[in-house]
């Protein structure tokens, strides 16, 4: 099957298309023919080698953790699922991403896409919608009624995790550039900020919880607007600020995304509901130049919401 691949580590003149044979389909895993991918941050950070310790991959190494399509093989112990159905999933984090014509992915990720979502629609959610999920649930504990700040409300992960805390019930304030305040109102956001104007650190207090998805400056004024002793910080880039969180008693917490097949089908009903959309800013073809036009873009730090990469019909 045609891939697009990574043979060493390095920048998007890396990316190259190639024929690569995928392993033996396990009694438990489903072969996926797919419609669409998407890009995250984690594609490039790996392709540059960021992560190549926790990642001790021999190439090539296919990027993408996204699929959506339709089920052409079931292994021998698979029962939920049969040859066509349309499913989505966020496949474990092998070297056998899903920048490629067909992917295995374990029974038990899998999701099943509602009538009135697209391929491309699909495949936006799983690694955005599973970290907001995780994010403001499992690890955040949001309760109805509570404020939280999410920010970079308009990237991929941002876009889901303000309408997964609006359907919980909270008060939902987040950060983003003018020109996508209404977007983000149309989401759920009670209160945009335009961080290029407005210190957010100075207009908030008593936040409940900080869904931080930039570090640095951003992530240490986030502890400040928290509630003393019950307030807490979740963050996807690490905690650096842990002892600015001791001197207020709150939890900072640094997670990293587990693949649940589960909660994606959770967000799935929301979608089938009306009552979460995947926001797509782009869509590149699946190519060698679109994977590498996706990547581009996705270095700028300025998409809006998901970029997708649809595969040829």
């Amino acid at each position: 099957m045609k891939a697009v691949v990574i043979n060493q580590y390095g920048g998007k003149e890396e990316l190259t298309e190639q024929d690569v044979i995928l392993p033996e389909l396990k009694e438990n895993q489903v072969l996926i023919k797919e419609h669409a991918t998407s890009i995250n941050p984690i594609d490039w950070k790996l392709r540059e080698g960021y992560l190549k310790q926790m990642m001790d991959w021999s190439f090539p190494i296919i990027l993408g953790w996204d699929v959506a399509g339709v089920i052409t093989e079931v292994g021998s112990q698979v029962t939920d699922w049969k040859v066509g159905d349309q499913v989505f999933a966020r496949p474990e984090t092998t070297r056998f991403g899903t920048y490629a014509e067909e992917t295995i992915v374990d029974d038990h990720l899998v999701a099943k896409i509602p009538e009135n979502v697209t391929f491309e629609e699909a495949a936006a959610v799983p690694l955005a919608g599973l970290t907001a999920w995780q994010a403001l649930f499992d690890h955040g504990n949001l309760q109805k009624g509570e404020k939280v700040l999410i920010h970079a409300g308009a990237g991929g992960v941002g876009t889901y995790a303000i309408q997964l805390a609006k359907q919980a019930g909270a008060y939902v304030i987040t950060t983003a550039s003018k020109k996508n305040h209404e977007l983000l109102e149309k989401l759920g956001a009670d209160e945009v900020i335009d961080y290029h104007t407005t210190n957010f650190a100075e207009v908030l207090t008593d936040i409940d919880l900080v869904f931080d998805t930039m570090g640095g400056d951003v992530q240490k004024s986030s502890v400040s607007v928290l509630k003393q002793n019950t307030g807490r910080l979740i963050s996807i880039v690490g905690i650096e600020s842990e002892d600015l969180a001791k001197e207020k008693n709150i939890k900072a917490e640094s997670i990293w995304l587990q693949p649940d097949g589960k909660q994606l089908q959770n967000i799935a009903d929301l979608m089938a509901a009306k009552k979460v959309v995947s926001v797509i800013g782009e869509v590149f073809p699946f190519s060698r130049q679109g994977i590498f036009d996706a990547h581009a873009l996705s270095e700028t730090h300025h998409a809006v919401g998901k970029i997708v990469i649809k595969m040829a019909d």
